[in-house]
């Protein structure tokens, strides 16, 4: 009896923090829909006396939403695959050939993720601007974000990697195979689900990215939807509906795949916490 009230006592607890938590997205999706004098409204109401469900097809159009979201989705992509690419190959040599001088250097390097985007951005200005990068802007920002998130890239995918057995290299190179057949054969697709959540990942924080495209970018028409977003802001803007609709279209795709996705993320992020 004691166990099963235990059992309720934490899932209670556990439903007020969700609650808590998702409050703030419920608030941005009712606030789209209130009319201006409703938004400021007091005491507020949780839902709209007269929704004002054509505010989202409103802002589709108006603010071009479908060119900002292409946009956004060209970038996290694009930054996706070159550090899949590069960073896949770089943690599984990590993984596979240890030492103390490597801790120490992926320590060192993780070290970078505490630096602000805010910080790093005049180099990499500069730096881009000097070898005609910024002609390509939107390369540009994929690139500013592949550096800026290789190492925690690296840093998970290599503990994927560790998860792998050796011995199953091993056996296959007596089979005859090559360290780099070993490697496509055996070692990438046993840590796939590590190296697919990592990529996930990154893809979230890369469609969300917005120092580095609001820096390298200043043709309207390749700027992702969080320079979008951002538009609305004026020093008299009193669009709050508008704001939160945007918002709302704005994070609806990428809520709904972590919630999907959740269970993979999970696994994928504990895949080798017992090695």
């Amino acid at each position: 009896m004691r166990h099963t009230f235990r059992e309720k006592l934490m899932l209670a607890v556990a439903l007020v923090f969700t609650a808590i938590y998702l409050f703030p997205l419920y608030w941005m999706f009712v606030t789209a829909l209130k009319s201006g004098s409703a938004i400021f409204a007091s005491p507020p109401a949780l839902w709209p006396a007269d929704p004002q469900w054509q505010i989202y097809a409103e802002v589709w159009q108006n603010r071009n939403m479908g060119r900002y979201i292409w946009n956004s989705l060209v970038i996290a992509f694009g930054a996706v695959a070159v550090i899949s690419v590069l960073g896949t190959g770089c943690a599984y040599v990590l993984a596979r050939y240890r030492n103390g001088w490597v801790d120490v250097g992926l320590f060192l390097i993780l070290m970078l993720q505490v630096l602000p985007a805010s910080l790093m951005i005049t180099p990499i200005f500069v730096g881009f601007s000097q070898i005609g990068l910024l002609q390509y802007p939107r390369l540009a920002v994929i690139l500013a974000i592949a550096a800026k998130s290789m190492p925690f890239f690296v840093v998970l995918v290599r503990t994927a990697f560790m998860s792998v057995p050796q011995e199953l290299e091993e056996a296959g190179l007596v089979d005859g195979d090559s360290r780099v057949g070993a490697f496509f054969r055996i070692a990438l697709p046993l840590a796939r689900n590590g190296i697919v959540v990592s990529a996930i990942l990154i893809f979230m924080q890369a469609f969300g990215e917005f120092v580095y495209s609001r820096s390298l970018i200043q043709r309207a028409e390749l700027q992702p939807a969080s320079i979008g977003l951002n538009s609305f802001m004026g020093p008299n803007t009193n669009e709050w509906n508008g704001i939160m609709a945007y918002a709302t279209i704005y994070v609806t795709p990428i809520l709904v795949a972590f919630v999907l996705l959740q269970r993979s993320i999970i696994s994928g992020l504990t895949s080798g916490a017992l090695k």
